[in-house]
């Protein structure tokens, strides 16, 4: 454990006065405030969108980033606008396909101590820097018609969770969710059929058509546009 973490444990234990908690919260809530409210006025007007989620790891030459680029070029052409957490990997390769299509290119970046910077293939003005990971998922799912997850990590977990979970409880509509890469994904998914629901039954049998799992750019995108043309909607720009 490093003596940063063990700083964070020690200062949860440190007594506070009252006064000292107040003040915290307060100026807390202020700062989660603006980040709610900055989000709000620039992704408002951004139009239909699919958050693409995967890891920040991924390199540029990988197979995942190549088809992440590809999913999101294409998804441009048909109108859609892309929204990724705005730092490298497969984020920066869903930012550069869309660039690449001219689509709306949209990044919600988090400020971390570690590996994640925004990528130069954002609109400048639909970059939005958060520092409360909660706010930041809120935008995804909020701004999103349709979610579409490539390989990552507890990152890319908590962001597709999230998405299934606001699904599953009917907060949100049941919008597309797309898991690519089946080699990746198909040992998570056994895991929630023969786990999950069938050994102790915490998830219901149609919970797991919530989402579909796809092996190439073009199914990916066939389903968002599958799913739409079911209600005769399309994108608006």
């Amino acid at each position: 454990m490093t003596s940063a973490s063990e700083e964070k444990i020690k200062s949860a234990f440190n007594d506070k006065s009252w006064n000292e908690i107040k003040t915290e919260d307060s100026w807390r809530i202020f700062k989660i405030m603006s980040e709610f409210v900055e989000g709000f006025e620039k992704l408002s007007r951004i139009g239909p969108c699919v958050s693409i989620f995967g890891s920040a790891r991924t390199s540029s030459n990988h197979k995942y980033y190549k088809m992440a680029e590809e999913i999101a070029f294409k998804l441009t052409q048909f109108g859609y606008g892309i929204i990724t957490g705005g730092g490298p990997g497969i984020m920066e390769a869903g930012n550069l396909g869309a660039m690449r299509g001219k689509g709306r290119s949209v990044g919600l970046n988090i400020n971390l101590p570690f590996e994640q910077s925004a990528n130069l293939f954002i609109d400048p003005d639909k970059l939005i820097a958060f520092d409360h990971f909660y706010v930041r998922k809120t935008m995804f799912i909020k701004y999103a018609q349709g979610f579409i997850a490539l390989p990552g990590g507890f990152g890319t977990m908590d962001e597709l969770f999230e998405s299934l979970t606001l699904i599953q409880t009917e907060k949100i509509g049941q919008f597309p969710i797309v898991l690519v890469g089946k080699s990746y994904w198909e040992g998570l998914v056994n895991w929630l059929k023969e786990v999950m629901l069938q050994q102790y039954g915490y998830i219901n049998v149609n919970d797991l058509d919530i989402f579909t799992i796809v092996d190439d750019a073009d199914s990916a995108v066939e389903i968002i546009n599958k799913f739409y043309s079911k209600y005769l909607l399309s994108p608006n720009f």
